[in-house]
């Protein structure tokens, strides 16, 4: 299961009149811990960014992630409840945050009970907000196999 961190960085950046504005900007990392998620900020952000700081990590809970190939540049952040019965038979309600990127707000719900409707417990989708998210950043494992090993098979099979 992810673990969701947003990270925050500030930068100054001059625009052509000579006047320099400060840029705030959020991101969304897939990381083990706070370290990693600091770590992973440098490295994404560095790229593409001039000289910035890391003002704030936070994590984030989030039950899902719905990511549209599509079109939607802007990151939703939608309050879904689910409605369940206990073991006494007692109403319970579970609420969970789930992100979802759109074009718009009536984009985002609609993305998002496309994304739920195959659930078989009641749902409502009860808020949905625009964040400040800019990119998310999932985790990707690096490959740790040197390229000069072989699986088994084939080495055996070169023997005879």
């Amino acid at each position: 299961m992810p673990s969701w961190y947003q990270g925050k960085i500030r930068y100054q950046l001059q625009d052509p009149t000579g006047k320099t504005k400060t840029i705030n900007e959020a991101y969304l990392i897939d990381a083990v811990s706070y370290t990693d998620a600091e770590a992973r900020l440098y490295k994404e952000a560095a790229a593409n960014t001039p000289d910035f700081s890391v003002t704030a990590i936070t994590r984030m809970r989030l039950a899902d992630l719905f990511h549209f190939e599509e079109s939607g540049e802007t990151w939703y952040k939608c309050k879904v409840v689910y409605i369940t019965e206990d073991d006494k038979g007692r109403e319970k309600r579970i609420v969970n945050q789930m992100l979802v990127n759109a074009e718009n707000v009536k984009q985002a719900y609609e993305r998002i009970e496309i994304s739920l409707h195959s659930m078989l417990i009641p749902f409502e989708t009860t808020d949905v907000n625009t964040t400040k998210i800019l990119d998310i950043y999932p985790y990707i494992e690096e490959e740790r196999i040197p390229s000069n090993l072989r699986p088994l098979s084939e080495v055996v099979g070169q023997e005879d």
